[in-house]
């Protein structure tokens, strides 16, 4: 089951990302020739109007392929711009055989090649967009469902320090910061980070009773997520890990949403950008194993874990996509926006040798991440 639990969340996503260019080639009136799930030979297909849909062996990818494309988008097959000389000679027979030929007017309007810079760019920008727009739906939906939380019930008052000093007890639970209601743990933390160790008002509960201290932070050097150094303020108290799960109305779910996907937004360029300054260790790049282990352990915590791992990895592949790698939608883009600037496209041998160098880095980051995982679930369990 864990195997058709990863098959579904990529499916999905793959599915939503190919819909965004597929939707957004419709819009502009581009003929979409194949909408593919998977990539590599085909499983199944059906043509519907004037496009062939398919389902393909491995589903680790997809495509959408429009007519009149040059180079390659999502895997589809190469379109070269057609040349007047449409004529050539069979060297076996001697005729005159129909060799390429140039567009009509009307197949120029269907063509995506031909279409304005800005029309290329929001059709190739639909599919991270769309990928990142079913995340922010999803954590919505995961806000009015109900998340778990953790309470501003305190577990521990460490010795000696501000707020043992200032009479905080265990058990109590914070209510305030200087007049600013406290709902969860993590509140405290920003806001007497906030405080830049300045005197803070303090209001608790303590056994149906409101107090209130007045309590200056001390100095404190902690880890951060990437295991830097950081400075920053503390009282000298921790959590009871008390959770809740809480549950919030459209309007609280809009806002909470929408601040977690930037929040997860950033923490995902952030996480780039550290594994590129080598603070994060390129062995934690995870692969399809990883996924599909993931996928099987949300998947057996319940529904909303695994629709919140979901929203997770679309976000993962929206950014990665927007990355200005060729092969990749964020190559395709850094083409066209060239374009729409220096009102010339690319060369089409700097294009190809791109498009060369791209995919050489795109599969040394796949075989990176196939063999972390091989030694992560295989070796490192010998």
């Amino acid at each position: 089951m864990t195997i058709i639990y990863a098959i579904i969340a990529l499916g999905v996503l793959i599915f939503v990302h190919e819909l965004g260019h597929f939707l957004l080639a419709k819009l502009f009136r581009v003929k979409v020739e194949k909408f593919s799930l998977g990539f590599g030979p085909k499983l199944f297909s059906k043509q519907i109007g004037e496009t062939e849909y398919l389902l393909s062996a491995f589903p680790l990818g997809g495509y959408v392929k429009m007519f009149g494309e040059t180079g390659f988008i999502e895997g589809g097959e190469t379109h070269h711009q057609a040349t007047p000389d449409s004529n050539v000679s069979d060297e076996e027979s001697g005729e005159l055989v129909e060799g390429p030929r140039e567009l009509t007017e009307a197949e120029k309007e269907r063509s995506f090649f031909h279409k304005p810079p800005l029309v290329r760019i929001a059709i190739v920008m639909a599919g991270p967009v769309f990928n990142l727009a079913f995340a922010w739906l999803a954590f919505i939906l995961l806000c009015m469902l109900g998340v778990p939380t953790v309470t501003a019930k305190i577990g521990d008052v460490i010795k000696d320090k501000p707020a043992a000093r200032a009479g905080i007890q265990k058990d109590d639970v914070i209510t305030g910061i200087n007049g600013k209601p406290v709902k969860q743990w993590d509140d405290i933390a920003e806001m007497i980070s906030a405080s830049k160790g300045q005197t803070i008002s303090l209001s608790v509960k303590r056994g149906g009773q409101d107090k209130q201290f007045s309590i200056i932070p001390e100095p404190r050097v902690s880890k951060n997520l990437f295991g830097e150094q950081v400075s920053g303020f503390a009282i000298g108290v921790a959590s009871a890990a008390e959770i809740i799960t809480q549950k919030y109305g459209p309007i609280d779910a809009f806002s909470k949403g929408t601040a977690q996907t930037w929040k997860v937004i950033d923490l995902t360029f952030t996480s780039l950008i550290k594994m590129a300054q080598r603070v994060v260790p390129m062995d934690s790049v995870g692969g399809p194993i990883m996924i599909v282990k993931m996928a099987g352990e949300q998947a057996a915590a319940g529904g909303s874990n695994f629709l919140a791992f979901m929203a997770l990895l679309s976000i993962n592949l929206g950014v990665l996509n927007l990355l200005p790698v060729p092969v990749l939608d964020g190559g395709h883009l850094f083409f066209y926006f060239w374009e729409l600037i220096f009102r010339r496209p690319v060369n089409q041998k700097v294009r190809e040798y791109a498009q060369q160098i791209g995919l050489m880095l795109l599969l040394g980051l796949m075989a990176l991440a196939f063999y972390n995982d091989i030694i992560r679930y295989f070796v490192g369990q010998g």
